[in-house]
């Protein structure tokens, strides 16, 4: 349940925001006295799919970039940190990276990279 709330809060509370809106909108007086329950569950029900698709979309990502990793292989990830430079970073073993947990971690480099902002290298370097 943690992983999902490290992964998942700020849709959360985007959900929210969306919730709340569509309260006040279907409490208007000129809104039918059923929109409010029709609006709140159809809004919910959209909601609740969109996160857990996006939830389980991520999850299978990070475990497939877990294997790829722990087969020797090369891995790219987003480098928030700084833009200006370079907006990825390739890991592999082989450059010193080591996996715990859900992140790469390496005594050479300042910052560590969560599993779910990676992919696959193919080998083509991105400009």
């Amino acid at each position: 349940m943690e992983l999902f709330f490290e992964l998942e809060i700020v849709y959360l509370v985007i959900g929210v925001f969306i919730l709340v809106v569509t309260a006040v909108v279907t409490t208007r007086d000129f809104m039918p006295k059923v929109a409010f329950s029709r609006g709140m569950i159809m809004v919910t029900m959209f909601l609740t799919t969109m996160i857990s698709i996006h939830y389980y979309m991520t999850t299978t990502r990070m475990d497939g970039v877990k294997d790829i990793f722990n087969n020797g292989e090369t891995v790219i990830c987003e480098n928030k940190m700084r833009r200006s430079v370079s907006r990825s970073v390739l890991l592999s073993k082989e450059l010193g990276w080591r996996l715990e947990g859900d992140k790469f971690r390496n005594d050479d480099y300042e910052r560590d990279f969560h599993t779910s902002r990676c992919i696959e290298f193919d080998g083509i370097v991105p400009k």
